[in-house]
């Protein structure tokens, strides 16, 4: 994406777990939306759909008459926050959608998300058949989150697959096959 005037510096392709960091704030490749209390952040590479994915999540919900907001799009500062790994646009992209064939576009959005789902966009191939109960969690700056793995290209269940997957409570199996459930008493702090 590029915007005139933007500046801003990816300190690591990876994030903070890359990095191995904990609680500092860094810039990563990806989008954001938030639904309900729930934000969803969405990586993948270059063109892989996670703006347009974001996009149907959030038009969805909205037809339901559920809240959804934009967060951030390309660019987005991930921090840990009182244990919960929070998102949030860099100041100079706040507002700003890419849309494929019509470009940049402004966008009313949230200023931040409590992150309760990393959505992975990747190639088909690179996603095991029965993956490992880990591969459901991932930790990004010190922080566990569920984590679905979703195949490229993008088909039409991509959406309802992550819908499902929050709805069903943000269970996942950690290592040794016990059964954790996202903290959701906590609320969002939009």
């Amino acid at each position: 994406m590029k915007i005139l005037g933007a500046r801003f510096t990816v300190r690591s392709a990876g994030g903070c777990e890359a990095a191995g960091m904990t609680g500092r704030p860094e810039t990563i490749h990806g989008s954001c939306v938030l639904l309900g209390a729930d934000g969803v952040l969405l990586r993948g590479a270059s063109g892989a759909g996670k703006s347009r994915l974001g996009d149907r999540l959030v038009a969805h919900m909205r037809r339901t008459g559920a809240f959804a907001a934009h967060v951030a799009d390309d660019r987005l500062v991930l921090s840990a926050q009182g244990g919960r790994l929070v998102a949030e646009p860099p100041a100079a992209l706040a507002g700003l959608w890419e849309r494929r064939g019509e470009g940049i576009q402004r966008v009313s959005h949230e200023a931040r998300a409590v992150v309760r789902l990393l959505v992975d966009l990747m190639p088909e191939t690179e996603i095991a058949r029965l993956p490992e109960p880990e591969e459901g969690v991932v930790e990004l700056c010190g922080v566990r989150v569920a984590r679905l793995q979703v195949p490229l290209p993008l088909a039409d269940d991509a959406m309802a697959r992550v819908l499902a997957h929050l709805a069903g409570g943000l269970r996942f199996l950690a290592p040794g096959g016990d059964e954790i459930a996202a903290d959701r008493s906590r609320t969002s702090d939009r």
